[in-house]
């Protein structure tokens, strides 16, 4: 019998799969779910690896929130977004890293620290960010409607991939070279959930309702 992480990547790579630009399939992105994220180059068998899953907290922000990963130039509002350039910088050694690292949401630290910040240079990193994610990734997404449902397949759909001894990243995946050891060591783009309970067969068979 197929392992829980195989039969997972086998359903979510038969759906519906989104690319940058998607604004003429907007229409057929749900208003809220979970999302899956798939990177080129990146496989699992005969489909591609699932290499983050997210979701969002307010209601009807689904696209919102993949606008916020895949175009919007704001790291401080895509912690997807700053994982992608923290492996940028750190591939090429940039000391500018130490500056992406900092939120600069909140004033106090924009007035604390604004004087370190190189707006020209920051917009440069942003958009190779953009031109990574925008080239390089697609998504699926799972139809989920209530936040605290969300928030739990979420969770277990990380903890499931990432304690998988089945996948690995592959050679060249960007993620090799990102500081954080999490997204180094789990072959995804995020840092929580990891280590949470991973779906039994009973979850597994309640996923597959949702998807259906």
């Amino acid at each position: 019998m197929s392992s829980i992480t195989f039969q997972l990547h086998q359903i979510l790579n038969q759906q519906r799969r989104f690319k940058y630009p998607f604004e003429e399939q907007e229409h057929l992105i749900p208003s809220n779910g979970i999302y899956c994220i798939f990177e080129k180059g990146e496989r699992y068998g005969d489909n591609d690896r699932i290499v983050r899953v997210g979701s969002h907290t307010g209601n009807n922000k689904l696209l919102t929130r993949l606008k916020e990963h895949f175009i919007k130039t704001n790291k401080d509002r895509s912690i997807f977004r700053k994982n992608i350039g923290r492996a940028l910088l750190h591939k090429a050694n940039d000391p500018y890293l130490s500056i992406w690292e900092k939120d600069f949401t909140p004033k106090a630290v924009r007035t604390e620290h604004h004087h370190l910040l190189d707006p020209v240079y920051q917009e440069n990193i942003e958009q190779k960010v953009s031109s990574y994610i925008q080239e390089n990734l697609s998504f699926a997404v799972v139809p989920i409607l209530e936040r605290e449902d969300r928030l739990y397949w979420e969770a277990k759909l990380i903890a499931t991939l990432a304690q998988s001894s089945e996948t690995s990243p592959s050679a060249n995946w960007l993620g090799h070279d990102s500081p954080k050891e999490k997204i180094r060591n789990s072959g995804l783009w995020q840092e929580h959930h990891l280590n949470d309970t991973p779906m039994d067969q009973k979850d597994f068979l309640q996923f597959l309702e949702i998807l259906s």
